[in-house]
């Protein structure tokens, strides 16, 4: 997900009647451990990612930096010039950015270096979202839509049309598509044999074959957006709950698509809005729940990007100038 700032000019869309499932409504109960927020110089760190004892983000001016854990040192190590999103770590010790203005980029984050993979255009590559990487270099990457840029995510989800993808790339540089027809395809994790996306507009996670491309519903009617999701060192699929479910999507305008365009048309400050919360999940291989957290901070909410490694969970925000982190109570 990601802020409308007003910098461009506001697409028309043409809404389709869908029947969301439905939902209690009903937010978790507060149980989130002590959290430690950590300033970045910047807006916008959506997705984050361990890297040598630190944790690696990007900024919505192109920026990548790497935070201290106990955020005493910020070092640039990257500048995409576009608006960084996922961040990947790649088996040769590089970053795979999906960079919703560049295209699939690789960072090398000691000299900075960046090398442009897949640039927007290519296969048709309009908003690349979040990855995957296997072993053996093969990434599998999100194109949220065909339809509207980064900026205008709103308009995807009230139009409905379902134009996300899932790609892949080979090591040897050969892209082909492995599933269309998404609901702002978002987030990318691998799982055994298959691929693991997350449909924002769908309110789901998806699994996707990765012999075949056939795309299996595997965890249905979440009560939240689904953001970015990863692989924990612990097995699991972590998924960020950016923001609760929206009447104003849901109800009745969902079966009247002259409502969601008139929706649209009023003024940014009449949208809906993301909750000012902090709320993930993680799911074993089975599709189980098997651990929640939830709460409130002034200073860091609307998760976008989550990531565990050696019992600590790290989180990312497109709507803070913050991350956060918390070790795994032992308990679970």
């Amino acid at each position: 997900m990601a802020p409308h700032n007003g910098s461009m000019s506001k697409p028309s869309i043409s809404p389709v009647k869908w029947e969301p499932p439905k939902t209690s409504g009903l937010l978790p109960s507060p149980n989130l451990p002590l959290l430690h927020i950590l300033p970045v110089p910047g807006h916008g760190p959506e997705d984050v990612l361990f890297l040598d004892g630190s944790i690696l983000t990007g900024l919505d001016d192109g920026r990548i930096v790497k935070v201290s854990q106990d955020g005493w040192q910020i070092e640039v190590v990257g500048d995409t010039q576009g608006r960084p999103l996922g961040l990947e770590a790649h088996p040769d010790g590089r970053v795979v950015v999906c960079d919703a203005v560049k295209g699939l980029l690789m960072l090398d984050p000691a000299s900075g270096r960046l090398d442009t993979l897949v640039p927007v255009g290519q296969e048709n590559l309009r908003v690349c979202n979040n990855a995957a990487v296997a072993q053996d270099g093969t990434i599998y990457f999100s194109d949220s839509s065909q339809r509207f840029e980064l900026e205008h995510w709103t308009a995807d989800l009230l139009e409905h049309s379902g134009t996300g993808r899932l790609l892949r790339r080979t090591p040897d540089g050969r892209v082909d598509v492995m599933a269309t027809g998404l609901q702002f395809a978002n987030g990318v994790a691998l799982a055994g044999d298959h691929v693991v996306v997350a449909q924002t507009g769908q309110y789901s996670l998806d699994r996707v074959r990765i012999d075949n491309g056939r795309v299996e519903p595997w965890v249905t009617n979440l009560p939240a957006f689904p953001d970015n999701i990863s692989t924990g060192d612990d097995g699991l699929i972590w998924v960020a709950m950016a923001s609760a479910r929206k009447p104003a999507l849901d109800g009745l305008p969902a079966k009247v698509p002259a409502l969601r365009k008139a929706i649209w048309a009023l003024p940014e400050a009449f949208h809906p809005k993301p909750d000012a919360f902090i709320w993930t999940r993680a799911y074993d291989a089975h599709g189980k729940k098997v651990k929640e957290f939830f709460g409130r901070h002034e200073r860091f909410f609307m998760v976008t990007g989550v990531r565990v490694t050696d019992g600590r969970v790290a989180m990312g925000s497109l709507n803070t100038t913050t991350i956060a982190w918390f070790d795994l109570p032992e308990n679970g």
